[in-house]
């Protein structure tokens, strides 16, 4: 698939949105991807996520034991990728703030782990991941995202292995524009959810 196929995709679905968001890093935009919406559509969610597999599986030269998400944005893209590549698939939830392993979930020591994402747009909840993965006593080997609103400018350690790169600018909250300002901000991220 190309650039403007997978767009398509995300506007058949309803997936961008205009308006007035804070992320979940708390920087503000003027356009949201909600990848959920995109993910509503198990054809949909197959199609990309297969793409995406391949993408992620060109340059990894290793087994992979298990794939790993951050909750909430990641749980259906990581799951139905490791549907794509026959493998387990977890999840870290925040609790008080903090990602934790719950319903039973583990990751043996050593585990080549898999790290996928929904979006990535500064690399925050990524390099939580991923660090939550190692205290785990699991080894990432490879990342992987639907969309990368980073550019290839976020740093989690890894290269990003994205179905596409789109930039959307943000502001941060002491600099967002007044004709952004004037518009009721919605926050449509999950890390701050309790």
């Amino acid at each position: 698939m190309n650039k403007e196929e997978i767009i398509n995709e995300f506007i058949k679905a309803g997936a961008l949105l205009e308006g007035h968001f804070e992320l979940s890093s708390g920087l503000h935009s003027a356009k949201y991807i909600q990848c959920a919406k995109v993910m509503m559509d198990h054809y949909r969610a197959e199609k990309l996520c297969k793409e995406l597999a391949k993408k992620i599986m060109a340059n990894i030269k290793t087994t992979i034991d298990i794939v790993v998400s951050p909750a909430m944005g990641g749980v259906l893209v990581g799951y139905e990728v490791a549907r794509q590549l026959n493998l387990p698939s977890i999840f870290f939830e925040r609790v008080n703030g903090q990602f934790e392993l719950r319903r039973g979930f583990e990751i043996k020591k050593g585990f080549k782990c898999l790290m996928v994402e929904d979006i990535i747009t500064t690399g925050l909840s990524s390099n939580e991941c991923i660090s939550a993965i190692k205290e785990h006593g699991g080894e990432v080997i490879g990342t992987g995202c639907l969309i990368d609103r980073s550019m290839g400018k976020a740093d989690i350690g890894f290269p990003i292995a994205s179905l596409t790169q789109i930039y959307i600018e943000t502001y941060d909250s002491n600099n967002v524009p007044d004709w952004l300002s004037a518009i009721a901000i919605t926050k449509p991220g999950s890390r701050k959810i309790r």
